[in-house]
């Protein structure tokens, strides 16, 4: 027997985000291996899918961005209501340079 909680999450439809990618990104995507490429880009998707990951403001130089970690690599993004803007992708040793 299945209990019922609530609204059935597979009847809801979701609001997934859309994903712009600055001038820049397809270059920094190119330049890190395929397979931690890909685990970048699938975070991005969750995130803006979910809101699920490791995201803090940042302060300083970065004042208005986000940050979403993603193990030895850093995504600093913009956020509105329906869009996020990636703005760098880099390791976290040259992100915030």
């Amino acid at each position: 027997m299945r209990l019922h909680h609530g609204t059935d999450q597979r009847s809801e439809t979701r609001f997934v985000k859309k994903i712009h990618f600055g001038p820049e990104i397809p270059a920094q995507v190119r330049a890190i291996p395929q397979h931690i490429a890909m685990t970048i880009l699938e975070a991005i998707h969750r995130y803006a899918e979910t809101g699920a990951g490791r995201v803090k403001p940042l302060s300083g130089e970065f004042e208005g961005f986000l940050r979403l970690r993603v193990g030895n690599h850093r995504v600093f993004f913009k956020e509105s209501a329906d869009v996020i803007t990636i703005h760098r992708i880099a390791d976290r040793r040259e992100a915030y340079r």
